[in-house]
């Protein structure tokens, strides 16, 4: 996810007051926006680079499923966490280039990392799979599992009205992945075990949100995806190395993932998170029209009206939070 995919690298607080795929950012780790409020023509530009890092995150979706089609799920991931590896480093570089051995809470910081890279590899191994909109519209449940694990691993309390939403949020998955429906079933586990790495990802961010710098938390993050992605890389190269326009293809989707990420920060140092959060669910449209358009597979009628209550539940839940 990239769906607001996660995504990699953000301020910690912006994921926090999302509730939700923000990068913060999808992750979308990098900079604290904690900020006095900008001007108003800053807010607009704010919500138009946001968009614009969900039209990348989605395109970078789409076109990843397509190269799958090509070329290995890990090999794809390498080149996708390569490219956020170098932004990391930018923005260590741009930071003072903060201390990485000596950054507080490491143990969650290297399960954050972890969560992320499991996001990435479940994701993305998944859309060999299933159709893009209905995989982006499970992966959009992270939230809802974030604000139910939240009693648990937050010690928030959730009122009546958020456990509504989230309940009929999780009945679109189910309309979704409904039994006897055409899902694969392989792709559908992993696409829940993706959100579910997603959500506690999420957790884990506001837990740290104000005890570790943005770039650090990228740092370790995009470092772990990275190793945890090459690992089984040399397992599972392509038959052939990619032609040269496969080549440019493949680097120009790892350049549009490190795009989305740098739009998504440039966004949230302008716009509060919470203000952005409901703009999240533009990328499940894109999801669909991407499904419907170029793959010729759109969702039926019952998985639309699923991602139409995933959507509301999620709404309402980020704007709770605003």
């Amino acid at each position: 996810m990239s769906a607001a995919r996660p995504p990699e690298g953000v301020h910690a607080a912006a994921r926090e007051g999302a509730g939700s795929l923000i990068p913060a950012a999808r992750p979308r780790e990098g900079v604290h926006a904690a900020a006095a409020l900008p001007a108003t023509g800053s807010r607009r530009a704010g919500v138009v680079l946001f968009l614009a890092a969900l039209v990348a995150f989605a395109t970078f979706d789409a076109g990843s499923k397509y190269m799958l089609a090509l070329y290995p799920a890990p090999f794809l991931n390498v080149m996708r966490y390569s490219a956020v590896a170098t932004l990391a480093l930018f923005l260590l570089w741009r930071g003072g280039r903060p201390s990485l051995r000596n950054a507080p809470h490491k143990p969650l910081l290297v399960l954050r990392g972890l969560l992320l890279a499991t996001v990435g590899t479940c994701f993305m191994t998944a859309l060999i799979w299933m159709p893009l909109s209905e995989a982006t519209a499970i992966y959009f449940t992270s939230p809802l599992i974030m604000v139910a694990l939240s009693p648990w691993l937050l010690g928030e309390k959730v009122r009546a009205a958020q456990w509504a939403a989230v309940a009929l949020g999780f009945a679109g998955m189910l309309l979704i992945v409904r039994p006897g429906g055409d899902l694969p079933w392989l792709g559908t586990v992993l696409m829940a075990v993706s959100a579910v790495s997603y959500a506690v990802f999420q957790v884990l961010t506001r837990k740290l949100s104000g005890q570790v710098p943005g770039p650090v938390q990228y740092a370790y993050t995009a470092g772990i995806c990275l190793a945890a992605t090459a690992a089984p890389a040399p397992f599972f190269l392509p038959d052939a190395w990619p032609q040269p326009l496969h080549l440019l293809l493949i680097v120009g989707l790892g350049a549009c993932n490190g795009l989305a990420q740098i739009l998504l920060i440039s966004a949230f140092q302008r716009v509060p998170a919470a203000t952005l959060a409901p703009l999240n669910y533009f990328q499940l449209l894109l999801a669909v029209a991407f499904s419907t358009f170029w793959f010729q597979r759109p969702p039926d009628a019952p998985a639309l009206a699923g991602m139409a209550m995933i959507v509301a539940a999620g709404v309402f839940l980020a704007a709770r939070r605003a």
